[in-house]
């Protein structure tokens, strides 16, 4: 289901697929909300009958209906960040400031639970609620403790969610994190990390806005977008890069330019992934040229409790490049 709000007066996109748990799905630099298609696929109304089942295609990956991942399971919300595909932009485009539009929206999709609690999908959830004290958990393993130590809402009474961030997304999800701890149950980095850019990285994205305005924002990214592949996708499925450099139609100079000049300006927040009581995801590609998995190697021993996963075939786009092993871990 397509939904929007307003915040501070500008319009913020986002869709609802599924029930359970809520999960928000979080884009990167050059994307919207439709990168995650393969994890959720199209929205459905209750109208709509499940696709058939088909085989796939050989060496391609399928979409999951929503009977195999999101159905009982999940409720996926997936926002078009400020800028992107059907949301306009805000005054304050910082990683903090597109951390609060998240933050509004967790706070309408997120609601209190049954009053029976989490019915036959508690169990499974248990071990993700939020610390309902600030007692530090044994060994920073972030277990529940005897007395009950993990409850099913946040200090602000809601459901707390898991937000898994891809890129700049991720970027957005450690904003989060560090102001809203108690709203999350889980977090991740989907190709993405928690340290500052580089002086280097800085270095090339002031060249890339220079790019931009030059240039313009279409054909920034019909250049760029091809990197964040790997050799092997570009060769073999090239029909996944056109398509992913068609969608660079959709973006202007200015939002642009505003996440790059965000990215920048983004502190390091390492500090975070140390003190969370929370399960980290981290997902890297062997081949990512804009994340290197060296720097996720580096961090990922940070929290107490992490999930990592490497796709061995795979540049920046793992959804994308390796959708079963990324739709496996995000399962």
């Amino acid at each position: 289901m397509n939904k929007q709000l307003l915040y501070e007066g500008k319009k913020i996109a986002y869709s609802v697929s599924g029930k359970g748990k809520a999960v928000i799905l979080i884009h990167g630099f050059g994307e919207d909300a439709t990168v995650w298609k393969k994890q959720v696929g199209p929205p459905q109304t209750p109208s709509q009958k499940e696709p058939p089942q088909t085989p796939p295609k050989e060496g391609l990956q399928t979409l999951l209906s929503e009977s195999s991942l999101l159905n009982g399971k999940f409720k996926f919300i997936i926002p078009d960040l400020p800028g992107s595909g059907q949301s306009e932009m805000i005054d304050d485009m910082s990683m903090e400031g597109m951390a609060e539009v998240i933050k509004r929206i967790v706070d309408t999709e997120a609601p209190l639970p049954p009053a029976g609690g989490f019915s036959e999908h508690s169990n499974k959830y248990k071990s993700l609620l939020v610390p309902e004290s600030k007692t530090p958990p044994a060994e920073g393993l972030g277990e529940a403790s005897p007395s009950g130590g993990r409850g099913a809402l946040s200090a602000g009474g809601r459901e707390a969610c898991i937000i898994i961030g891809h890129s700049m997304g991720g970027y957005i999800t450690m904003a989060f994190a560090e102001k809203y701890p108690d709203r999350l149950a889980a977090f991740g980095l989907f190709h993405s990390s928690a340290f500052a850019d580089s002086e280097e990285k800085k270095v090339t994205r002031r060249k890339g806005i220079a790019f931009i305005n030059e240039h313009g924002a279409f054909e920034f990214l019909k250049t760029a977008t091809p990197n964040l592949f790997s050799q092997q996708t570009k060769d073999e499925h090239a029909d996944l890069v056109d398509e992913q450099v068609a969608a660079g139609h959709n973006f202007s100079p200015p939002a642009l330019v505003s996440y790059y000049e965000a990215m920048i300006n983004r502190p390091d927040r390492t500090e975070i992934l140390e003190k969370t009581t929370v399960p980290v995801l981290f997902i890297m590609g062997k081949y990512d040229n804009a994340v290197p998995m060296e720097d996720g190697l580096k961090q990922c021993h940070l929290p107490g409790k992490s999930y990592i996963h490497v796709l061995q075939k795979s540049g920046h786009m793992g959804m994308l490049e390796e959708t079963e092993k990324s739709n496996r871990a995000l399962e």
